[in-house]
């Protein structure tokens, strides 16, 4: 089976540019990427294809010379899968504008706060493990050292909190 080079690179730049375009805050960004990303998965299938063969019906030829028909259906489910999340994000797009004259995701309350409750947990795992290295025993370093690592302490995790 020959894969065209090109193909792969254009898959490849295809999926790039989608997540790429997905992790902005924009809605209208968001659905081109996801629009990106569903024509890269379909030209991810017809790679899978391979070589175009005789249809695939019974009774037509050898089946050495038919086409997979899985690939085919996949596509064409692919297709509908983007068209109705597109229609989908289509219609977020819409509501968001008419309430608020833009479409970009503003962080909520709770977002901040979590956000601000993680970054305090890793102060202050920073400052156990900084404490217990200058005068705790090699066992608190450790644990100290792990719960840095995670992101502060947790319930449980023998770091001396929660």
């Amino acid at each position: 089976m020959n894969i065209s080079l090109v193909l792969v690179v254009i898959m490849a730049v295809l999926f790039a540019c989608g997540v790429y375009s997905m992790l902005e805050r924009s809605l209208t960004r968001v659905l081109i990427g996801f629009l990106l990303l569903g024509n890269a998965t379909n030209l991810l299938l017809l790679i899978v294809i391979g070589a175009p063969g005789i249809a695939p019906f019974v009774g037509d030829g050898d089946p050495s010379e038919m086409s997979d028909p899985v690939p085919m259906a996949l596509t064409l489910t692919a297709i509908v899968i983007t068209f109705a999340v597109s229609a989908f994000l289509l219609a977020l797009i819409y509501r968001s504008w008419q309430l608020g004259q833009a479409d970009t995701v503003q962080d909520d309350h709770e977002d901040v706060a979590l956000r601000e409750r993680g970054r305090r947990g890793r102060h202050r795992a920073r400052r156990r493990h900084d404490r217990l290295r200058r005068h705790g025993d090699g066992a608190d370093h450790d644990r100290a050292t792990r719960a840095v690592r995670r992101g502060g302490c947790r319930r449980g995790s023998g770091c001396g909190r929660g």
